[in-house]
């Protein structure tokens, strides 16, 4: 067997993987960050079945590198036997069981057994993957390890090799070891809100592991959980953290290169004083410290790896937080309580589940009493009910021990939460939890506005806006806008929709929030899911290789987000982010205040800087935010940003249109349903707002559908909802009345269709009145521009162009029929000229270019309609006829083509019909039945054929004919569907005179299959019959009645619609009147040629039409969005009052109403009345008693008649709710708390517990004896001798001055007992000077520097009417709180080391005046942890206030600070209750706030 090696330095290890605090950004790109942990679960399992091998490989080469175990080197036998009487070494396990060289004669021979000389590290030898046998195909993790890994190890194997997210919360569940009785309700209660809170922030439940107790409790959870949930709901990390030493069948799991997987065996029957592990936890830490059999083996490394993970970083959201912590009890002994004192003391916050027995219980009952109530009598009382079995073998030190850990529990109740199902409002643990830690953050001290962005962040991560709204936006904290901007982003992403409105709500405006580099940011981490981000991507890919002299830049810019938009939106919109110029980078003009924020390296915070020269924000970044939300289709995000846009009918048609496009190339079904749904609401909210516009005014409607909006890439309302074809908005009576004034030009639109025939026909009678102008100058001017108004109006021009085009056809048709010449006729060159007059007209078509997108472009827009195309066919088939009418020998091929190409012209009558509302439906519905005869041949062809082939093979042998081989398999079988049946097909009607015998007569098909002889057909007749008979019953039944079917379908379709079909393709045809020359063909050649002198000659650019496209004025723009904006408030206001009115709104809102008032009156007016009820009595309770103490002083009555006032009471069961104010928790303990703290500071030295009613001396506390500790400092020749010995500490001189040191206190004379003195203030548990220098007091003086907290205008800040103050504090690196520069002093010296080395030498001298000149306000006793029964803080607090801005001592001052030590910080810092002072400089920074009557 290989030596045993010894372990690396811990400290190695955590330089290995503990320097950088893992963060989401390690596990994948940027969009991951925000991506469920049940996806990147499944992407980590799709990937572990491609690369398991290798994982294993890596897994096991990197454990026994990093990963040791304990072994015992040294066999000590035991003086106690196994459990199967075998001799035992001192560590638990038999001979047989240690290695070979620990049973060999050694070097320790005859020495005690030591386990820290005796037992050593080496390789572990049990890790991989464990199954439980007979329990299912659940695979977890396991791994033993020593009890002195460091954290950062194992937070590494479980983070990468383990592949765990790093989780959001850390659950820690601790209670009872043994199994126990919950009450049915609590146990549910229990189990669904802790699975709950896991499973929605992605915490890490951390237990013993085993299965017993309260382990046993969270399996069975995470069990029922897992076994109601479905796939995607992502599974429940639990981690459990067992002694190895303690896990029965633990051989099971001995595989020296990894068990991938190990069985292990549930054997609870045999498991004796072992216990078994539970099968529902998914990872298991087994810790080793070489021992068999001892439990709370797990606690130290367990309280350091929780320690460890909650001091990292993790980033959800885009929100970046310390990974917090909370503490989880259920019933539990002395080892739970230890473990309660522990996490309170740490600051991590305790959730006591009340009911679940024992020690929960009995903390739950005293948790809401004042601290002088929490007695050893009470404490007593508890636990003779709750720990019935084992309470007569407690001690009076062992439960004063209980009482003092209880007592500091309670002490700090901002940490303590108790659960009480069904009370207190609380319905489910995950929302204790979640209060809980909230609460202790609120608690925690902090900088300004520190804490409660960190509770903010907590409530984001977690996407508890109910927690939020009543916990963090409450009247106690204002927040500024700027502040919640990080926040807000960060919401964004994660897609918070109720953080959104939430922050909205609070002052957060979108158009400050949305810049430049927001924008991109949010771009920059779009959910990879979405079709966007894939098309993003195929542009980014395309995107050509920047030059190396080029600075590197983002991948994605904005000028892509607008290619692909632009590519949604239609090519007829400008792009609405253009191509950033060389250098021109925008940056951002918001400050925003010290908030850590960082996703993938990118900081939220750095987006807020300010930049001063730089254009930061984007033309409408209300719109920006809208198309970002709506490309990854999120509802109720767009409609919240929505209800924010300023162009809202524009801005509801471009989120139509980009839905409707997305959807075209959306695969997945669900995810396109949910696209065209929303694309639908957002037209149905243009129709909404706009007709709240068209009922205000007509006029201004109707502006709004033609205004160019710069914000939507220079287009027009109509225009986007005709390229969304959203024909509800088109058919919308102020979109077509504004049509039909449109196609009516400048006449009335009452004028009656024969009045405009008969003005064409005879135009002098525009001069009579018979047609009505809208204009008044028209109809009561002159003649010639009504004449001109009359033939510029559309509906004038579209039936000019019907008569012309029915004249074109009708001249056509009696060329082809009547005077096809040879040589062209007179009316065949008209033809010709007419055709030439078309040909131009399309040409201008193609050509007219309004809004200059190009010749590519209109050539698209051009061929991509359908008449466009017919109209191109039917000119090129003339072209084709007329070229070889024109030669001799191809004049009958001409003249056929000529005739194909005239039915070809007849065809475009039918968009000329599309004007019609009883027509143009009737088009629409035969182009759709095509489609459907189009897939119907599909399956009638397989018939024909089928049938047609059959049939040939039957009756014809050879028949080489091609022609007669059509004509028999299609051509006769199509018509027999139409009733004319084959010949010959039964024999009845053969004749041979009929047919060729040999096919060799071209106009005779060939015989079928006959006898010669007999001149009788020889083919089975029965056959062809039958085979007849089959295909006209699937042809003539089947196939053509589903066709009938089809068009039925088709036509009830498009029958229900027939109005919003009318009224959406009328627009083109008006469209293109509208812009059409007013002369007729072949007259239009007159326009074409003024037209080209106009544009080619005359160089004057084209313009389109004002009544479609209008750009207006800025101030006009302005008030017509603002009018627009105010309506839509209105249709909102509409819809929400629409809502309410539904009965099952109604119902759900009078039930929340009921639930409401049933809360107020059981909560808030209840306590508050039974508050003041109180305080009245307390109030005339001391009156009565001063009262009579009056009286008895007059000399009236006696002293024994004066009953004494009753002291408060708070009811056991009730939970107080703590606001952080220790002042207030604390009433009624006077004594000193921070010097009875167990721990002892910087020390492994452990207090004598001490409850608060054995403080004084007076008091008998026959049990008390105190450890005995004294440093042994450094500077020995500045503090008293070191150790219990009394004859070096016989010449001190107490109560005196002692030489340098000054032994007096300020409280008076204090008893010297057995040559120490006694601790003015009462015990402490620990005898001896501990860490100070002397015994009795330590003097120590503290200067409060304060001066005014001033604005920017030197003006003083006040809160709550009270000027507020700023005070110099210094600090530490090594320390977590800051501290007033005062302390200790060197003997003979007036200013405090501490001062000094924040302050140059040449300005102590005038420190010193300042101190003479300053204002005591306190002398006296510091509560401070250093503090024993025999030495003791006190200090002299001095005030030095600096009113004067101005003062030439404050400018000195601040000019002379400078920290010596690199390690030490000094700052100016205002002076508030949650500043991070330690509690005692808290106390007298109060005492100096109240001296000057400042905020605090």
């Amino acid at each position: 067997m290989e030596p045993p090696t010894l372990r690396k330095a811990g400290s190695k290890q955590e330089e290995a993987f503990g320097v950088q605090p893992r963060r989401v950004a390690d596990l994948g790109t940027v969009p991951s960050l925000w991506r469920s942990n049940s996806s990147l679960r499944k992407v980590r399992r799709s990937q572990n079945l491609f690369g398991n091998s290798e994982k294993q490989e890596s897994l096991s080469s990197w454990i026994p590198e990093n990963i040791k175990k304990k072994e015992c080197m040294y066999f000590v036998e035991s003086s106690k036997l196994s459990d199967a009487g075998k001799v035992v070494c001192e560590c638990g396990y038999t001979r047989q069981q240690h290695l070979e060289e620990a049973t060999r004669p050694h070097t320790w021979q005859g020495k005690d057994w030591d386990p820290k000389k005796h037992v050593q590290e080496m390789p572990t030898d049990a890790f991989g993957d464990i199954v439980f046998t007979g329990l299912g195909q659940k695979v977890g993790k396991y791994v033993r390890l020593s009890q002195d890994t460091p954290p950062s190890v194992i937070y590494h194997l479980m983070t990468q090799y383990w592949g765990l997210d790093v989780p959001n919360l850390l659950i820690s569940v601790t209670g009872g070891a043994k199994d126990f009785n919950m009450k049915p309700r609590l146990k549910s209660v229990f189990r669904r809100g802790l699975v709950k809170v896991a499973q929605t922030t992605g915490a890490w439940i951390i237990t013993g592991g085993s299965h017993t107790g309260v382990m046993k409790q969270v399996g069975e959870a995470v069990r029922d959980f897992t076994l109601s949930s479905s796939h995607n709901e992502g599974e429940v990390v639990t981690v459990g953290v067992a002694t190895w030493g303690t896990v029965h069948n633990r051989e099971d799991l001995i595989h020296p290169s990894g068990g991938f997987p190990a069985e292990y065996v549930m054997d609870e029957e045999g498991q004796g004083h072992l216990t078994c592990l539970d099968s529902n936890h998914s990872h298991f830490i087994l810790v080793d410290d070489g021992t068999h059999g001892r439990y709370g083996v797990e606690i130290p490394l367990r309280t350091r790896l929780e320690k460890f993970i909650s001091e990292q970083t993790k980033e959800r959201g885009g929100v970046a937080i310390k990974i917090p912590i909370v503490c989880v009890v259920l019933e539990g002994g002395p080892g739970t309580l230890h473990t309660i004192y522990n996490a309170i003391t740490n600051g991590t916050p305790c959730v006591v589940v009340e009911g679940s027995g024992r020690v929960a219980d009995v903390i739950a009952q005293v948790a809401g009493l004042p601290i002088s109530e929490v007695t050893i009598s009470r404490i007593q009382q508890k636990l003779s009910v709750f720990f019935q079995e084992v309470f007569e073998t407690l001690t009076e030190s062992r439960i004063a021990e209980w009482t003092k850990k209880i007592q500091d529990i309670v002490r700090r109740r901002q940490l303590l939460t108790i659960f009480r199902e069904g009370k207190d409002g609380q319905q489910d643990v995950d929302v204790a939890i979640l209060q809980a830690l909230l609460k202790a953050s609120r608690s925690h001290d902090h900088f300004g506005h520190e804490n409660w962005d960190h509770q903010l962040k907590l409530a984001v991560a977690w996407n508890r806006v109910d927690i939020a709204r009543s916990e963090i936006f409450t009247d106690e904290r204002q927040w500024k806008p700027s502040e919640l901007h990080p926040v807000m982003t960060a919401a964004l992403i994660s897609n918070k929709p109720e953080f959104v409105k939430l922050f909205l709500e609070n002052g957060v405006r979108l158009k400050e929030l949305v810049t430049w580099d927001t924008l991109l940011y949010l771009y920059q981490n779009l959910d990879p899911s979405c079709l966007f981000h894939s098309k993003l991507q195929k542009v980014l890919a395309d995107e050509p290789e920047r030059p190396v002299c080029v600075p590197p830049a983002p991948r994605v810019q904005m000028h892509h987000v607008a290619q692909v938009l632009r590519e949604l939106l239609g090519d007829f919109t400008q792009p609405l982010y253009p191509r950033p110029r060389t250098g021109d980078r925008p940056r951002l003009l918001l400050p925003v205040p010290n908030i850590k924020l960082n996703v993938q390296g990118v900081s939220l915070r750095s987006l807020y800087k300010r930049s001063p020269g730089h254009v930061a924000f984007t033309m409408d970044p209300v719109r920006d935010l809208l198309i970002w939300a709506i490309i990854q289709n999120r509802r109720e995000l767009a409609e919240i940003i929505w209800a924010q846009s300023q162009d809202c009918i524009a801005a509801a048609l471009a989120c139509s249109k980009i839905l409707k496009e997305l959807s075209k190339e959306e695969e997945d079904t669900d995810s396109l349903e949910e696209m065209l749904a929303l694309a639908d609401e957002y037209e149905h909210r243009a129709i909404g707002v706009f007709t709240e516009c068209h009922r205000k005014d007509e006029d201004r409607a109707q502006k709004l559908l033609t205004r160019v909006s710069e914000a939507w890439g220079k287009t027009t309302c109509l225009q986007l909802a005709l390229e969304a074809k959203d024909m509800k908005f088109v058919s919308h009576g102020g979109v077509q009345a504004f049509l039909t004034k449109v196609w009516w030009g400048q006449l009335c639109v009452d004028n009656g269709l024969w009045r405009v025939i008969v003005c064409m026909l005879a135009f002098p009678l525009l001069y009579t009145g018979l047609i009505s102008f809208r204009e008044r100058r028209l109809q009561a001017g002159p003649g010639l521009p009504r004449v001109r108004a009359f033939f510029n109006a559309p509906v004038v021009i579209f039936h000019l162009n019907i008569l012309s085009y029915f004249a074109f056809l009708c001249l056509f048709a009696y060329v082809l029929m009547v005077d096809f010449q040879p040589t062209p006729s007179c009316c065949e060159y008209l033809i010709y000229f007419w055709l030439f007059s078309l040909v131009c007209e399309e040409l201008r078509q193609l050509f007219y270019d309004p809004d200059e997108f190009g010749l590519m472009k209109m050539a698209l827009l051009y061929f991509s309609d359908f008449w466009n195309k017919l109209d191109i066919g039917a000119i090129l088939l003339f072209i084709a006829g007329l070229t070889c009418r024109l030669i001799p020998a191809l004049l009958y091929p001409g003249r056929i083509i000529l005739s194909l190409d005239f039915i070809m012209f007849c065809l475009r009558l039918m968009h000329i019909f599309t004007i019609s509302k009883t027509l143009g439906p009737k088009i629409i519905i035969v182009k759709r039945m095509m489609k459907d005869v189009f897939f119907f041949l599909f399956l009638l062809a397989v018939w024909v054929v089928s049938f047609g082939v059959a049939k040939q093979a039957i009756l014809i042998h050879n028949e080489s004919r091609v022609d007669w081989i059509f004509r028999g398999v299609v051509y006769q079988s199509y018509l027999t569907i139409f009733g004319q049946m084959p010949a010959y097909i039964d024999g009845v009607n053969f004749s041979l005179d009929q047919c060729s015998p040999n096919g060799t007569d071209p106009y005779k098909p060939k015989c079928p299959e006959s006898d010669a002889v007999r001149h009788e057909p020889a083919f089975p007749e029965w056959l062809t019959v039958i085979l007849l008979c089959l295909y006209l019953l699937f042809t003539n039944i089947l196939l053509l009645n589903l066709l009938i079917a089809m068009f039925n379908y088709t036509f009830q379709q498009v029958q229900e619609h027939t109005d919003q079909i009318w009224k959406f393709q009328r627009h083109d045809l008006i469209e293109e009147y509208q812009g059409r020359p007013p002369a007729p063909p072949p007259f239009i050649l007159l326009s074409h040629l003024h037209l080209f002198i106009k544009r080619v000659v005359l160089k004057i650019p084209a313009r389109r039409r004002k009544q479609l496209k209008s750009k207006l004025e800025k101030n006009e723009e302005a008030a017509l969005l603002s009018w627009e904006i105010y309506l839509k408030e209105s249709y909102l206001q509409n819809q929400q009052y629409q809502q309410k009115q539904r009965p099952e709104q109604k119902i759900q809102d009078i039930g929340n109403k009921v639930s409401t008032m049933v809360d107020l009156l059981e909560m808030e007016s209840l306590k508050q009345r039974l508050a003041s009820l109180e305080e009245q009595v307390a109030q005339t309770s001391r009156a009565l008693h001063w009262v009579m103490k009056a009286l008895r002083d007059g000399g009236f009555g006696s002293e024994e008649g004066i009953p004494a006032p009753a002291p408060q009471k708070a009811s056991e069961g009730q939970d107080l709710e703590p606001d952080g104010r220790q002042e207030e928790e604390d009433v009624g303990d006077t004594h000193h708390v921070n010097a009875r703290h167990l721990l002892y500071p910087n020390s492994h030295v452990t207090r004598f517990p001490v409850p608060n009613e054995k403080v004084p001396w007076e008091t008998a506390f026959l049990v008390y004896d105190p450890p005995f500790y004294t440093d042994d400092r450094k500077d020995r020749g500045l503090v008293d001798p070191v150790g219990n010995a009394l004859e070096p500490l016989s010449g001190i001189s107490y109560n005196a001055v002692d030489g340098p040191i000054d032994r007096r206190s300020f409280h008076g004379v204090y008893v010297v007992q057995d040559g120490l003195p006694l601790n003015p203030m009462g015990r402490t548990g620990l005898r001896g000077r501990g860490s100070l220098g002397c015994f009795g007091p330590n003097h120590t003086l503290q200067p409060v520097i304060t001066r005014w907290r001033r604005n920017q205008d030197g003006a003083i800040c006040r809160k709550s009417i009270k000027k507020m103050l700023e005070v110099l504090v210094v600090k530490h690196s090594l320390s977590e709180h800051w501290a007033l520069p005062g302390g200790s002093r060197e003997p003979g010296e007036i200013l405090p080391r501490k001062l000094k080395q924040v302050l140059r030498r040449e300005f102590w001298s005038s420190f010193q005046n300042l101190l003479t000149q300053g204002t005591e306000v306190y002398r006296g006793y510091v509560d401070d942890p250093r503090n024993t029964d025999n030495a003791w803080i006190e200090t002299v607090a001095i005030s030095i206030h600096f009113s004067d801005q101005s003062d030439m001592d404050l400018k000195r001052l601040n000019s002379h600070l400078h920290a010596c030590d690199p390690g030490m910080s000094v700052r100016w810092q205002v002076v508030d209750r949650r500043i991070p002072l330690y509690a005692n400089h808290k106390t007298i920074l109060q005492k100096v706030a109240t001296l000057y009557g400042a905020f605090y």
